[in-house]
């Protein structure tokens, strides 16, 4: 079976989605364009995040050529992770979705009655 995210007959839309679907790659993808960062720094900005689903995260987002991996040949071992100029491209292509994003969220928080 070929998965979605590889599949040359799918919607272009639902292959972007494929590669930014789960609940942290779209932050991940944020944080990281403000640059370079190691694990335990994205972990920190990230409540929530444990350390297995980060890692498997960054594995799947390296894979699909968003994040570039750089290990640096200290003691102890250092990580770290930044976008690749195709992942900046993506950051960009999802820009107008997070500022419609927001004017929703707007329009639903005028729409919510004041409590009383």
């Amino acid at each position: 079976m070929v998965h979605r995210r590889h599949d040359p007959d799918v919607c272009g839309v639902t292959a972007a989605i494929a590669v930014i679907e789960g609940k942290w790659k779209t932050t991940l993808l944020w944080l990281l364009e403000s640059g370079p960062h190691r694990p335990a720094e994205l972990r920190r900005r990230v409540p929530g995040l444990s350390e297995k689903v980060l890692t498997g995260a960054l594995r799947e987002m390296e894979a699909d050529g968003l994040v570039h991996r750089e290990v640096h040949d200290v003691l102890p071992p250092k990580t770290v992770y930044s976008l690749t100029a195709f992942g900046r491209e993506l950051s960009e292509a999802l820009a107008p979705l997070s500022d419609w994003g927001h004017r929703r969220l707007e329009r639903l928080a005028e729409a919510v009655p004041p409590a009383s």
